[in-house]
């Protein structure tokens, strides 16, 4: 579009165009048919007007046949459409220039003499002049009546595009100007535009020069503008800045918890603690497994506070009762000082037990067994113990075996809690009560009756599995070699609270009325007869397959099973010249 609304094609000048003249279809000077006043005289300047014929986008000009232009006469009777008198051009409304049909350029009015394109200019400044309103001093544009927007002359035919031109002053491009950017402005992308010349800064400007049909000048979006560098967002660098230095940071902790670790000096507490705290050590745990243990507890500050001063140190396994935030040189003097702990075998019994408590705390002798009956229910047992009426001491089986802190300041009941507690964990990691049914057994109880059989019979742990099927074997009532009776010594012994091989003749110890006494009652006995360990409960457990009533053994390396009586008496015979053989080294 041109800066009047015309199109790139052939369309006509609209007949009231102010730049164009009034042309007829002949091409002839046209001439106002009356003047109301005293035209002006020829304008004191001249200046070449802005549209260049050159630059004809699309179709013939409004030239005559001769090419020569006509004088552009201002008429001052000419009269806005608001009422106002101006210095208005009047147009005639006939018929009016076409483009030159020979030459095809369009015709300007210019000077007769020079031949430059003339405009209305004021006598005294010498500018051109545009219509203004005589109150406000605006320049006055023909309004819509509907719209209220101004109004420019369209040629003929051309349909409203909702739009309107405006002549726009020629724009001039200034020096960039550096701008002073903060590292937190966001910068559009786009270049800045060039410095342009306010249309509206003086009433005589003349329309933009230099601009073709389709509206493109100097100040449009031609090739002449420069686009300025573009600039990186501060924000975008502050981000990357960001993520670098947190990287940097990331990878500099790390470091640090590395060296720290591996070469720094662990962190630690001070002094020996204070309080009191039960930890259980598990059985070939390794020093940082330990000191793990003791961190989690609040025993020690760090893994490697412990680690460091136990270096080279022996620890056993079992439950130690220690301080809280304890150094760690502290924490491993109690767990290696032999003063301060107390270590049960496995398969001893309750009776022993109370025995070694007394000596180890300096209590007269059966203060551990006295607290063990009056306070049996208030040591944690579990509901299923105790279920047989005929039991002798309702701890046994349920005192066990490790090692326990038994230090300065420790009571009977203390340690034996911890020994109950110790027990009820370990059947119920290997869920003795779950088991008990798949097993045979009535009860959880037997369970672990049949585990105290297989700690005190077998001497050696590899034989457990095999033992533990020698007594399910035996309590099956209809097997023909034991009739349902498991014949152990050891159920004697406990009997008679003795412990000794020579527990006489199987005749007599059929005779001899006992709960315990394997040998007069079938099944077995009310109760554990010994506090077993763990080897022995999974035996207990998981007995190995096979059809053996009987065992003997000969040696550590060598234990004899058999399945007949007639089998098991000539095993025997083997075990009494294997005990001559030592007897007669030993001499």
């Amino acid at each position: 579009m041109t800066e009047y609304g015309r199109g790139s094609g052939s369309q006509p000048w609209h007949p009231e165009d102010p730049l164009y003249g009034d042309r007829g279809y002949t091409g002839q000077q046209y001439t106002q048919p009356h003047q109301a006043q005293q035209s002006q005289p020829p304008y004191a300047g001249r200046q070449d007007y802005g549209w260049d014929p050159s630059q004809n986008a699309g179709g013939p000009g409004p030239y005559d046949t001769n090419g020569q232009g006509q004088q552009y006469v201002e008429q001052q009777t000419g009269t806005y459409p608001n009422g106002g008198q101006q210095g208005y051009y009047e147009y005639d409304t006939g018929a009016h220039g076409y483009p030159d049909q020979h030459t095809g350029t369009h015709q300007v009015p210019m000077d007769q003499h020079t031949g430059a394109h003339q405009m209305p200019m004021d006598q005294h400044t010498g500018q051109h002049q545009v219509p203004m309103d005589q109150h406000t001093g605006a320049h006055q544009m023909p309004v819509n009546q509907h719209t209220g927007q101004h109004q420019m002359p369209r040629p003929p035919g051309e349909q409203h595009t909702g739009t309107h031109q405006m002549p726009q002053a020629q724009t001039a491009t200034a020096d960039p100007v550096e701008e002073k950017i903060s590292l937190f402005d966001d910068i559009d992308d786009r270049a800045s535009a060039p410095a342009r010349l306010d249309d509206d800064s003086d009433d005589g400007d003349e329309p933009a020069r230099g601009r073709d049909r389709r509206g493109k000048g100097r100040g449009g979006k031609g090739k002449g503008r420069e686009k300025k560098p573009k600039r990186r967002s501060g924000t975008a660098c502050l981000l990357v800045a960001v993520v670098l230095v947190g990287g940097l940071g990331g990878a500099g902790y790390f470091a640090y918890d590395y060296w720290e670790t591996h070469y720094g000096t662990a962190p630690d507490y001070e002094g020996e603690g204070t309080g009191q705290v039960q930890v259980e050590i598990p059985k070939g745990a390794s020093l940082t497994e330990m000191g793990q243990v003791l961190e989690k507890a609040g025993v020690v500050k760090s893994v490697g506070a412990f680690t460091s001063a136990a270096a080279k140190k022996s620890i056993q396994p079992g439950t130690y009762t220690l301080h809280k935030e304890m150094s760690g040189a502290s924490a491993v003097a109690m767990m290696t000082n032999s003063a301060n702990f107390l270590t049960f075998a496995e398969g001893m019994r309750a009776a022993e037990i109370y025995s070694t408590i007394d000596k180890k705390l300096g209590l007269a002798a059966g203060t551990t067994k006295g607290v063990a009956k009056s306070q049996a229910k208030n040591l944690g047992l579990p509901e299923w113990a105790n279920s047989d009426p005929d039991v002798k001491d309702p701890l046994e089986g349920f005192l066990f075996p490790s090692q326990y802190s038994a230090g300065k300041g420790t009571k009977p009941e203390d340690l034996l809690r911890q020994m109950v507690a110790r027990a009820k964990q370990n059947y119920e990691a290997q869920d003795v009560v779950g088991k008990a049914a798949s097993l045979g057994l009535k009860s959880p109880m037997q369970v672990v009756t049949v585990a105290s059989l297989v700690q005190v019979e077998g001497k050696y742990k590899h034989d457990f599995d095999k033992i533990s099927r020698v007594v399910y074997n035996r309590l099956k009532p209809d097997n023909k070699e034991t009739y349902g009776l498991l014949d152990f010594d050891s159920t004697v012994n406990y009997a008679k609270s003795q412990s000794t091989l020579d527990v006489g003749a199987v005749s007599d110890l059929r005779k001899f009325k006992d709960p315990y006494n394997t040998y007069n009652i079938k099944g077995l006995p009310p109760g554990p007869i010994s506090n077993p360990g763990l080897e022995a409960l999974k035996s207990a457990l998981q007995p190995a397959d096979g059809p053996w009533y009987y065992f003997v053994s000969i040696n550590e390396n060598e234990t004899l099973f058999a399945v007949t009586n007639a089998e098991h008496n000539k095993n025997r015979q083997k075990y009494e010249q294997e005990n001559k053989a030592k007897k007669a080294a030993a001499q």
